[in-house]
């Protein structure tokens, strides 16, 4: 599998670094001897300065039409001109297209354009599978800038008009197709501009094509893209979850001011925020075979997809990893060291908690391929934590009470973790991971989600009715019964056929935020 995985992430992340970017120089100005057309020869003649491979191409040299005649644009054929054009788009590693601002938007025959060479299985491609219908971007590998001429000055197009042709482009248009726009140079106003003003812009453009050499991306959009990247592949949006449940358990053994005084009980957060990055990355690292199957990855399951999508290599992920485990360590130990509690129960939970974290997916363990997975990620992401965090301000491990405060809060993560292996479940099944989904369908999802969340909700009830855990729980969690079965009716409603991948981003932010109601109400009464 290591093999595999080398050989797969042999290509490139993008194009910005190879050291030969080809770049394709679109004309959109329906005359050549525009100013337009000089900006597009003078950003050619700074490519050539960049060292840097350059092709040009003007749309109104072109014979085609620029109307759509057929119901699916794929069904007209293509001129042989705009043939030629695909296979330029499809050398190039960056487009630059030149043209002017007219009514707010492109000219007409620049439309045209691209309604007909963007066409669905060229720049995309639609698929249709129950609530995950969308579509698949084809020109993702590529990237583009755009440098517009406007009669107004590009301060009022920008605020006052709001750039209606510019977004579109970009976002409605590029984007859908996954090229990435990297630079807007807006120019103008051009009709009453002196010829001093025309040079200045003319070297400004020429230094736009000679700055490729550093590739289509500045270092500080580079930086900025490379930040966002890992910050994706850290999932930061699971964090609050175990965060919530330490601090509660915290609270459960002191007070809260001798609780956020504590140096320990810092140090043990820093020791559960590297855990989970490590946990995330590791999940990254093995899971690929399952991530890249999965073509209903969303914002709750799915990976983060840096390693599918080719933006991080597996040796960064690897270097991660070692790196969030090392500095896990040296908080572990610290916390260890600083605890007011006995050092040597609290290292033994780390050790368990640390192992259980990891064996989600990592061999030799590798819990999630058992069907154990949703059972790990429950304990961990509760009782786990919550007893560290109970040990860490000089808890025992013997006392009932941070056992009794975990056991609602587990069974409020079971219907969140359970129905995340809908979505995957093809790609899950193809990998050999044995999740609930897999083994057991979707009547198995259901049983487990809508049993565990109606469960949660009663034994609060019961904690509040006995008075179990210094009253966490007040009269307020009698409301969980009412998000509990409003949960299991939109499980029932929406998972009501055979097992099968499709999104449930709805369900899964429905079950994410019940997991709410026995973090946010026990901590509230603790504290």
């Amino acid at each position: 599998m290591g093999q595999l995985f080398e050989e797969d992430n042999v290509i490139s992340r993008a194009s910005d670094e190879r050291d030969d970017v080809n770049v394709l120089v679109i004309l959109g100005h329906p005359r050549n001897e525009s100013f337009g057309g000089a900006l597009a020869e003078t950003y050619r003649e700074g490519c050539v300065q960049a060292g840097v491979n350059v092709r040009s191409l003007a749309v109104s040299d072109l014979e085609f039409d620029p109307d759509v005649h057929t119901e699916c644009p794929s069904d007209q054929p293509l001129e042989d001109d705009l043939v030629t054009a695909q296979r330029d788009i499809e050398w190039a590693d960056h487009l630059v297209f030149v043209y002017p601002n007219w009514w707010g938007t492109m000219p007409a025959q620049l439309k045209g354009f691209f309604d007909r060479v963007f066409e669905p299985g060229f720049a995309f491609a639609e698929y249709e599978e129950g609530e995950g219908a969308g579509h698949v971007e084809l020109l993702d590998d590529k990237t583009a800038e755009l440098i517009v001429t406007m009669d107004m000055p590009p301060w009022v197009y920008r605020w006052v008009y709001r750039q209606p042709g510019t977004n579109a482009l970009k976002r409605a248009t590029l984007g859908y197709a996954g090229i990435e726009t990297t630079r807007v140079t807006e120019i103008g106003p051009i009709e009453d501009s002196s010829l001093e003003e025309r040079n200045e812009w003319l070297a400004d453009v020429e230094e736009l094509g000679r700055s490729l050499t550093t590739g289509p991306k500045s270092r500080a959009t580079r930086a900025r893209q490379r930040l966002t990247t890992w910050l994706g592949a850290l999932r930061l949006q699971f964090y609050p979850m175990a965060w919530l449940a330490y601090t509660i358990g915290a609270l459960a053994a002191a007070d809260s001011s001798a609780v956020f005084s504590s140096p320990a009980y810092w140090l043990g957060l820093g020791f559960l925020c590297f855990l989970e990055a490590a946990t995330v990355l590791t999940n990254e690292y093995f899971d690929y075979e399952t991530d890249r199957e999965n073509t209903f990855a969303g914002p709750f399951t799915g990976g983060s997809q840096v390693l599918v999508d080719n933006r991080v290599s597996f040796e960064e992920i690897r270097q991660g990893i070692a790196l969030t485990l090392g500095l896990g360590g040296l908080f572990g130990i610290a916390t260890v060291l600083t605890t007011a509690g006995s050092p040597i129960a609290l290292s033994s939970a780390m050790v368990v908690l640390t192992a259980l974290a990891l064996g989600y997916t990592a061999p030799p363990l590798k819990l999630s391929y058992r069907t154990l997975g949703e059972a790990t990620v429950a304990w961990t992401h509760s009782i786990g934590v919550l007893m560290i965090g109970f040990l860490v301000i000089g808890g025992s491990w013997h006392v009932p009470e941070p056992w009794l405060l975990g056991v609602p809060f587990l069974l409020s993560v079971l219907p969140s973790i359970t129905l995340a292996g809908v979505p995957d479940y093809a790609a899950d099944r193809a990998a050999g991971k044995q999740t609930i989904a897999v083994r057991f369908g979707l009547a198995g999802v259901r049983a487990v989600a809508m049993g565990t969340a109606l469960l949660a909700a009663l034994v609060g009830l019961v904690w509040y009715g006995r008075g179990v855990a210094s009253h966490a729980y007040g009269p307020v969690i009698s409301l969980s019964l009412g998000h509990a079965l409003a949960l299991c009716w939109l499980i029932h409603r929406r998972l009501d056929g055979t097992a099968g991948s499709q999104r449930i981003d709805g369900l899964m932010l429905a079950s994410l935020s019940y997991i709410s109601w026995f973090a946010l109400i026990p901590l509230l009464g603790l504290l």
